[in-house]
């Protein structure tokens, strides 16, 4: 097995693009990430996506996207994992490195979520559920979620108010990045006033999905080094699942596949949780940030919210997580989300992350779930010198 690198970043801003489809959001994230690598060419390309037949009537996106990009010819295809897609394209972009089946791959996550509004997008995004016992009943994921935090606050006496650190966390960061969707600060003790989404979880608890596409170049880390400056290694990676209805999990509290694939990459990586310099995990509810800090190490059952109560979440804390807005400010383009997450923490181990910089940052975890946590994605990134 060779050790790989991460050689090339890529992202477009993260929001409502109108003008543009799959192929020219993808081909943006492509272009940068390309120049960052400087090189033109890839032995493959995989493609993230959750949604594209559902939302954008289109299958297919390997070749599509190869083709418009200028890449016709190169081997490609499509990685659906759900919301996890990103992680998930990340990771058999790290195996095929890894294998040496190939030199140099491209890996870039592209969702197009906004032309569809209303049902047509709730539709879609049901399909991520359990069709014959959670969607078709009626279930949603923000109904799921809530269900899941319900639940959480009844176990462990925990109030509506006291998740709102988190949103207050990742608007302050995503209102420092370019990129973010979101770029407006929570005032404290806004949070509960929220309008309802799904009861108890309101707008200011849910990330909002967005269009966007972010990418990678990856290559054998023995040659990383002689091709840029700072190299980001990946020094772990691993997934694993849970079931996919939550009625079927014998523990509803606990996310057993965020638990499995991290345990998994920590050990790969032969590094301890308490190692690491920042974490950015899958908050697309903020009853998962607490149940993902719970999970990997950082908190004790029922006790993940205490975590960002007491500002251990913040960039000076003692993890700094949604460094960039997490998918609640920088906004959740759903199968690119794992792939925004492997730049931004490669950012902050570049030392390149602006005002948005985490100081020391030598490494970080990416985290990316599917659905209501079941599908985990983990990687251990670690600066290269």
């Amino acid at each position: 097995m060779h050790d790989v690198a991460i050689i090339g970043l890529g992202q477009v801003p993260v929001g409502e693009h109108w003008d543009m489809g799959l192929r020219q959001l993808a081909l943006g994230a492509i272009h940068a990430a390309l120049q960052d690598a400087g090189i033109e060419r890839v032995d493959a390309l995989i493609v993230g996506n959750a949604l594209g037949g559902n939302l954008s009537a289109q299958n297919h996106l390997g070749t599509l996207i190869a083709d418009f990009a200028g890449l016709s010819g190169v081997e490609a295809w499509r990685v659906e994992a759900a919301d996890a897609s990103g992680g998930m394209a990340l990771r058999q972009g790290y195996l095929a490195v890894a294998s040496g089946q190939a030199e140099t791959v491209l890996v870039v996550g592209v969702e197009k979520a906004t032309d569809r509004t209303g049902s047509e997008r709730e539709t879609a995004l049901t399909t991520l559920l359990d069709a014959d016992y959670e969607a078709t009943p009626g279930g949603t994921p923000a109904a799921m979620a809530a269900l899941l935090m319900r639940r959480y606050m009844h176990e462990f006496g925990v109030t509506l108010e006291q998740f709102e650190p988190f949103s207050i966390n990742a608007h302050a960061n995503g209102a420092l990045n370019a990129n973010a969707m979101y770029r407006n600060k929570l005032r404290p003790g806004a949070f509960a006033k929220a309008p309802i989404v799904a009861d108890p979880v309101n707008l200011f608890d849910s990330a909002p999905e967005g269009d966007g596409a972010a990418a990678v170049v990856l290559t054998r880390a023995r040659a990383a080094l002689d091709m840029v400056p700072q190299p980001v290694l990946i020094k772990g990676s691993a997934a694993a699942t849970d079931t996919l209805a939550l009625h079927n999990r014998p523990d509803l509290l606990f996310l057993r596949a965020a638990n499995l694939a991290a345990g998994r990459a920590y050990e790969q990586a032969g590094i301890r949780p308490a190692d690491l310099h920042l974490a950015e995990l899958h908050d697309s509810f903020t009853v998962l940030t607490a149940l993902q800090l719970e999970a990997i190490g950082f908190a004790a059952r029922g006790a993940g919210w205490k975590l960002a109560v007491e500002g251990a979440i913040q960039r000076g804390g003692r993890l700094p997580i949604s460094t960039f807005g997490g998918l609640k400010a920088r906004g959740n383009p759903l199968g690119a989300t794992g792939v925004y997450q492997a730049v931004e923490v490669a950012l902050q181990l570049r030392g390149a992350a602006g005002d948005n910089q985490v100081p020391g940052a030598r490494l970080g975890l990416a985290l990316n779930l599917g659905g209501l946590g079941s599908t985990a994605v983990a990687h251990v990134l670690e600066r290269m010198e």
